[in-house]
């Protein structure tokens, strides 16, 4: 079953999951979002492996969350999704799919679940 990392290779927690994954003998797919965001609807399906709402995966002390005043902002699930879509730095990363099952790698070893 293949494994899919949703990869920042500037960030260090990113890096840690990703090995982890290899030090398990397994060489993921890798997906580096924030030069290929997901489309929309795998952002919904990624929500549901996850188990969280949209929210839940922005990252909220990035830069444009706050100069979109996202904090103070209602949105319905398919406005955060898109926006999640449209500013892909806004993902909390790393997120780590295998099959109907998926983890943030906050921290690294919570990707141990999936192997």
């Amino acid at each position: 079953m293949t494994v899919r990392i949703y990869h920042n290779p500037r960030c260090s927690k990113s890096r840690q999951t990703f090995k982890l994954i290899q030090d398990a003998g397994i060489e993921p797919e890798i997906v580096e979002y924030l030069n290929s965001p997901p489309t929309t609807r795998e952002l919904e399906q990624i929500l549901k492996k996850l188990g969280i709402e949209p929210r839940e995966l922005m990252r909220k002390g990035e830069a444009i969350y706050k100069e979109l005043g996202l904090a103070k902002r209602e949105l319905s699930r398919k406005e955060a999704i898109q926006l999640l879509h449209e500013h892909p730095k806004l993902i909390e990363r790393p997120i780590v799919v295998r099959g109907d099952r998926a983890v943030l790698g906050r921290p690294p070893e919570n990707v141990l679940e999936l192997l």
